[in-house]
């Protein structure tokens, strides 16, 4: 008997259990009196045994073949490891949202995830692989994994995590290591030199953690500035000249604490050589203006008669002599 024809009397089946002759799942029939009444009750305990192990074997066809619609055990496992890779990411960027730790709390979940969208959409000849990327990726209009995967990838990229980590996203670059490193050095400092008071507080002077702080100050400054330089010549584009969020979040709280709630500044190294420029720039026209008066002699303008007026009154005198 085909599995079609076993699922139309699946029904019937179930409900000569249930109700067949007063028998029912779990319900014993009543008793019956004499040889013919303990015959009868025999009869019916046979047909409901036959029932019975009719039904249990339609019911595991079904579990083993499936419904119409149905994944295979192959591909189900897929999905369910897609599934828990997902949640795990999930979890991780909303709790590493702030302060934002995502590309260094993160990566190994998304590069699970990223495994896992591989392993469904790699085909390598077997038909029941390339069966379970057309199911899990292609059949319907929805396509949950696609767009799952396409939001988990746009985060990623705006948050330039790959700029933070090794060229195969095994872990942290040097680099940022030693960046976060300076960066909890620099913010233990604040601690331990803020007396013991909160940090939000009305702007002020504080100047012990501007006097012992800011040595770590310049060195974090100083690295943060190199390392996008270096970010900067390796990309092309304008997105990936940005470092990635972990670190830029990580100096913007450090400039914002440094400048704003201990109102600290850095006093620049080179204030005397840029004073002497600065003045010589202004001076030098009072210089030049001075060596040209020094320089230039000052003469007298002379007065001198032009001879055309001698020239004149001789050829008028001649011209009276022939008149």
């Amino acid at each position: 008997m085909g599995l079609a024809a076993r699922l139309v009397l699946l029904p019937g089946l179930l409900l000569g259990l249930s109700a067949g002759q007063g028998l029912g799942f779990g319900r014993r029939p009543p008793p019956q009196s004499g040889p013919e009444g303990w015959a009868l009750g025999g009869g019916r305990r046979l047909l409901s045994l036959e029932l019975l192990e009719e039904a249990e074997d339609l019911s595991l066809a079904l579990l083993g073949t499936g419904l119409p619609g149905e994944l295979p055990p192959e591909c189900r496992e897929l999905l369910v490891g897609f599934a828990n890779s997902s949640v795990r990411l999930t979890g991780c960027l909303v709790r590493s949202a702030r302060p934002v730790r995502l590309c260094q709390s993160c990566y190994r979940h998304f590069q699970s995830v990223t495994e896992q969208l591989e392993n469904i959409t790699r085909a390598v000849g077997n038909s029941s692989e390339s069966n379970c990327a057309k199911s899990l990726l292609m059949s319907d209009r929805v396509q949950l994994v696609v767009i799952l995967s396409q939001f988990f990838n746009s985060t990623w990229e705006k948050a330039n995590c790959a700029n933070c980590l090794k060229n195969n996203s095994e872990g942290l670059s040097n680099s940022t290591i030693e960046f976060l490193h300076l960066f909890n050095t620099t913010l233990t400092c604040f601690e331990q030199n803020f007396q013991g008071q909160a940090i939000n507080l009305v702007p002020s002077n504080h100047t012990e953690v501007c006097r012992n702080c800011s040595q770590t100050y310049r060195n974090l400054n100083a690295l943060y500035n190199e390392m996008q330089k270096m970010t900067g010549q390796g990309s092309d584009s304008e997105h990936r000249m940005h470092l990635c969020i972990d670190v830029e979040d990580a100096m913007n709280i450090t400039r914002r604490l440094w400048s704003r709630t201990f109102n600290c500044s850095v006093p620049c190294s080179d204030t005397v050589p840029v004073i002497a420029v600065s003045s010589f720039i202004l001076f030098l026209p009072v210089i030049f203006y001075l060596s040209s008066f020094l320089h230039s002699k000052q003469k007298k303008r002379i007065l001198i008669l032009p001879k055309r007026i001698q020239s004149n009154a001789s050829l008028v005198n001649i011209q009276e002599k022939y008149s």
